[in-house]
């Protein structure tokens, strides 16, 4: 489950660079694409806000096949307080130009990818690939000057064997 958790972060992550390489985040001293996945984040990190936050919320796992076939449950919440060149007023525009750009980023053609590993240094190709649906926007939420949303998609992906 792991690599395709990586995968599909890895496949976000390049595609936002090249969808809008201006959105970008500093994490622990670090500048890149602004997505980044909650579980692998320090607890005291706070996570910016103009950042796609991936969270793994449900898990499920097929056995019926030659492999096991896994869906996952992955949300992306996303928030924004506008900029400050409109003193947060264009904070609706902002969420806007954001849900296009998950648009892009997650319904973009080809809507699989080779499963890799990152557990060595540099990623190691696998054999089988990953794969997802149609992202699905929640509802707008409103919470003092920041506006939100999350966002669903579900990642599926055959485990290999000794892949865990």
């Amino acid at each position: 489950m792991q690599n395709a958790k990586d995968t599909f972060y890895e496949v976000l992550r390049a595609r936002l660079a090249s969808v809008n390489p201006l959105r970008t985040a500093v994490v622990r001293g670090s500048v890149r694409p602004a997505v980044v996945v909650e579980e692998n984040e320090l607890s005291e990190v706070a996570l910016p806000l103009d950042c796609f936050r991936l969270r793994w919320v449900g898990v499920s796992v097929d056995a019926r096949g030659a492999l096991p076939r896994v869906a996952m449950r992955c949300e992306i919440a996303y928030a924004t307080a506008g900029t400050s060149e409109r003193q947060g007023m264009d904070r609706g525009r902002v969420l806007a130009a954001m849900d296009a750009e998950l648009l892009q980023m997650v319904n973009a053609e080809p809507r699989d990818a080779v499963k890799q590993s990152y557990a060595a240094a540099g990623a190691t190709t696998l054999g089988t690939k990953i794969w997802w649906s149609a992202v699905t926007f929640g509802e707008v939420k409103v919470a003092d000057d920041v506006v939100s949303r999350v966002a669903t998609v579900d990642v599926m992906a055959f485990e290999e064997a000794g892949e865990r």
